[in-house]
């Protein structure tokens, strides 16, 4: 999910991957202690929001990924 964006609101993840605040909080700090993940806070108004973004090696990786099963597919 986090490929097709720039970034995306921790909400947003949560809702459309049909997880728990926990299990994708869990995921999302793997992810950030990986090196694959930036996780930003800040707020909208008054309320607090989480930003989820792949790094630049994230990104890398995911592609790589994907192409290795491509390669798996094909």
């Amino acid at each position: 999910m986090l490929a097709a964006a720039e970034r995306a609101e921790f909400a947003f993840v949560r809702d459309n991957v049909e997880v728990t605040d926990s299990v994708l909080s869990k995921q999302m700090s793997a992810l950030e202690q990986a090196g694959y993940v930036k996780v930003s806070k800040g707020f909208v108004g008054k309320r607090p929001r989480t930003w989820l973004s792949l790094t630049g090696n994230g990104r890398r990786r995911f592609t790589r990924h994907l192409n290795a099963l491509r390669e798996i597919a094909s």
